[in-house]
């Protein structure tokens, strides 16, 4: 068969198609509606994740590539919260003070930023937020978060080394608040402890810091690490920043702390290390095996979608092979081959189960656009290679449950097929 004869078969059997779309409306809404279903999960899914994808890669890029973190438990799917008398990461030590600052005289680090978290009620005269989470910081944690200050200013080594009552706020708290008031100078009382507000700190709607709630929609507070460990009730425990030199890799770097920290904890050479050290890259592969995991029951869900819709194609393409048994034979008996049989009916199914593949495109492409819309914070938008994925899918999907009814027709014989009433 020529190239443009197979080409104007192909319109023929997109048209019977829609033909047949009109007559079996039910059965025809059910294989797009299916389709449509199972495509709609990927696409939208696909989307969510890779603007997740894209805004958490953008919060590690803020913190450094070559930067890591010392802690003193794991993250990720095999690690344990301590709390389980199995978890060997119970009985860790936790990271002092001690530890941060002998990091900190380190040759091969040029910064290294201490980090505890709290959460207390911030009152300001009447007003009141309850259980604002704050980061208490060496005086370097402006390196590494990458928040621009203004008004106002960051606190200095001598107010963190002194514990000075001070703090900076975020937009979302500075509204809640001080409202259109200028917060600078003004005192807030964070428990019951009395700070002076500094400045005022904007960060970025990335999906890390939304996650833990240090995004630019919820009320946040820095303070100096050493205010917050004498003067508030703090979290007792703590995690190191790591920025290495700049003539220094990350990986001498984590060197020059491992030994600092096992000689620290007094651990003999066939002892394990009682800490950890995780690099960005960690924290990218934990995101990538959690979402993974998400995306693989989305696939799940969707194939239950695409079953539906198969099962539709298959129902509606013996009807039509049924109603057209004579039709078939008449071509059979002008010439037309199996293949040629074959090839319409295949076109036919597939335009159903295309036809759904871009009903569910368009809606996912929507869902994606209000997310996108309404979580800053995660730019969800549809990637090339998920439309030609779900196009290709549905197309297999068609000629895979069209192929039972297609081989049926194509195996008609002619003379049997211009009887049939």
């Amino acid at each position: 068969m020529r190239f443009w004869d197979r080409v104007k078969m192909s319109f023929e059997g997109v048209t019977i198609a829609f033909d047949a779309i009109r007559a079996n409306k039910v059965r025809a809404t059910l294989t797009i509606s299916g389709v449509a279903v199972g495509v709609f999960v990927v696409v939208a899914m696909g989307a969510t994740i890779h603007g997740v994808r894209q805004s958490f890669q953008q919060d590690l890029d803020e913190f450094g590539a070559n930067t890591f973190q010392v802690r003193r438990r794991g993250i990720g799917f095999n690690a344990c919260d301590g709390t389980d008398e199995n978890c060997p990461d119970r009985r860790n030590p936790q990271i002092t003070l001690d530890d941060w600052r002998a990091i900190r005289r380190l040759p091969e680090v040029e910064h290294a930023t201490g980090w505890m978290f709290g959460q207390l009620d911030f009152t300001y005269r009447s007003r009141t937020v309850k259980s604002v989470g704050f980061d208490a910081q060496s005086a370097d944690w402006i390196l590494t978060d990458v928040a621009d200050v203004s008004p106002g200013r960051s606190f200095s080594e001598s107010e963190h080394d002194a514990a000075a009552p001070v703090m900076l706020v975020n937009d979302s708290l500075k509204s809640q608040l001080f409202g259109d008031s200028d917060p600078i100078g003004k005192q807030v009382m964070v428990g019951t402890t009395q700070v002076t507000v500094i400045g005022v700190y904007h960060t970025k709607a990335g999906f890390l810091k939304s996650m833990d709630g240090r995004g630019p929609d919820r009320p946040r507070a820095v303070v100096p690490m050493m205010t917050a460990w004498r003067k508030m009730q703090v979290y007792r425990f703590m995690l190191v920043m790591v920025k290495p030199s700049a003539n220094v890799t990350r990986e001498d770097a984590m060197d020059a702390v491992t030994a600092l920290m096992r000689g620290r904890r007094g651990l003999h050479p066939s002892q394990p290390n009682n800490f950890y050290l995780i690099g960005m890259e960690r924290m990218l592969e934990v995101f990538n095996q959690l979402f993974g995991a998400i995306f693989i029951v989305g696939l799940a869900l969707s194939a239950v979608g695409l079953l539906v819709g198969g099962v539709g194609v298959v129902a509606i393409m013996m009807i039509s092979v049924s109603e057209r048994t004579r039709e078939i034979g008449v071509r059979k008996a002008l010439g037309a081959t199996r293949g040629t049989i074959l090839w319409q009916f295949l076109v036919e199914a597939s335009t159903l189960t295309s036809l759904g593949a871009v009903i569910g495109l368009l809606i996912g492409a929507g869902v994606a656009a209000a997310i996108k819309s309404n979580f800053p914070s995660i730019p969800a938008s549809v990637p090339p290679e998920s439309v030609a994925a779900a196009l290709l899918v549905a197309i297999l999907t068609g000629i895979g449950f069209g192929m039972l009814p297609a081989m049926r027709a194509a195996k008609l014989d002619p003379v049997d097929a211009l009887r049939y009433e």
